[in-house]
């Protein structure tokens, strides 16, 4: 594959309040949280492990998990050095093989290049069960970020 079993990955994401139960959403609801904040940074987050296996990854990512002041709705973004990964692809050849892999799913989308924004809100698949992927790239730079836009609360999540 593209990414090499040691790749040091880093994967950020934001989720609305939702997913943190009863308590975060009193918080939340209330007016007593904050609007952003960090969380899991002991770098033990219960999906960890998934995220290894799944990912057929020899090291361990870095998982940066955070909660934002809106109800629902997910974005994951993962960022690339190019010239690191196997045969130093560029932006499209990302979204070429997200494409081949995800062509004819049901619930996963992958943005073409034109129809990929310069900003990206979370909530736009809420109450679906829609993953829709995109690829962010700066080949002068040889730099990409891959985003899933997603309902929290939806399945798969």
């Amino acid at each position: 594959g593209i990414m090499p079993v040691d790749y040091p990955l880093t994967i950020n994401a934001v989720s609305g309040y939702s997913g943190g139960g009863r308590q975060m959403i009193e918080a939340f609801e209330a007016g007593d949280a904050p609007a952003f904040e960090l969380y899991g940074l002991t770098l033990e987050h219960k999906h960890l492990p998934e995220m290894q296996r799944y990912c057929r990854l020899e090291r361990r990512p870095i998982f940066v998990p955070s909660v934002g002041n809106y109800r629902q709705g997910m974005l994951v973004s993962v960022p690339l050095h190019l010239s690191t990964l196997n045969g130093g692809p560029v932006a499209s050849d990302l979204r070429a093989v997200l494409e081949k892999r995800y062509a004819g799913s049901d619930h996963v989308s992958v943005r073409s290049d034109a129809d990929t924004p310069a900003t990206i809100e979370p909530e736009g698949p809420n109450e679906t069960n829609r993953l829709e992927l995109s690829v962010h790239g700066n080949d002068r730079h040889a730099q990409a970020v891959l985003v899933a836009r997603l309902d929290n609360l939806g399945k798969g999540a």
